[in-house]
């Protein structure tokens, strides 16, 4: 899916596309209005490709629901983020039956269902959106078959690895200390 530059910003509404790192800051473009603008280091930053939501047994991660959502939606829009929370309750056990009721709150149910939404309109939400990319078969090793390749392993695999790192790449951030956005994985929930 290409929506692994696709980032929420804390205090901002909608969700941004991250176009390039400045000396201390970011330059980002909001995915609907397609208008850009720089923010600096300081700001809460959090990658969708980050957030996780939980079931009772594990974290599916969000880009997983989204394509639940996509297919119970026919890649439509989905509900509306400012349903009842009963509504917003069925849509979640629609989109992810076994979604963990005590940890998934009605408030992350609604920013999955503004998400969503705004990406559908955006126009990354498409039947080709979430097609795994194909690994060469002299990349596979014994411990990931093909079935389980995804397209994140394979940017990994396809990276050479240089003795001196690139810029740093931005990741999550759950901190509004000075320097680039630290790394982390966000639970929604």
């Amino acid at each position: 899916m290409q929506l692994e530059k696709i980032i929420s910003i804390s205090g901002k509404p909608g969700l941004f596309k991250l176009i390039s790192q400045l000396k201390n800051g970011f330059i980002i473009e909001d995915v609907l209005s397609k208008k850009k603008v720089s923010i600096g280091n300081t700001s809460q930053v959090s990658l969708l490709d980050n957030i996780a939501m939980f079931t009772f047994d594990k974290e599916v991660p969000l880009f997983e629901v989204f394509e639940n959502v996509a297919k119970n939606n026919d890649y439509k829009e989905a509900i509306s983020h400012k349903s009842t929370d009963a509504e917003l309750r069925a849509f979640m056990t629609e989109s992810l039956p076994d979604y963990d009721t005590e940890r998934v709150y009605v408030s992350d149910i609604k920013k999955l269902a503004q998400w969503y939404n705004i990406l559908n309109k955006a126009g990354y939400i498409t039947p080709e959106s979430f097609v795994k990319a194909e690994v060469p078969a002299e990349e596979k090793t014994e411990e990931q078959p093909a079935a389980e390749v995804t397209e994140k392993k394979t940017a990994k695999k396809a990276a050479p690895k240089t003795e001196k790192p690139a810029a740093p790449k931005v990741k999550a951030s759950t901190s509004s200390a000075k320097g680039a956005p630290k790394s982390t994985h966000r639970k929604m929930g």
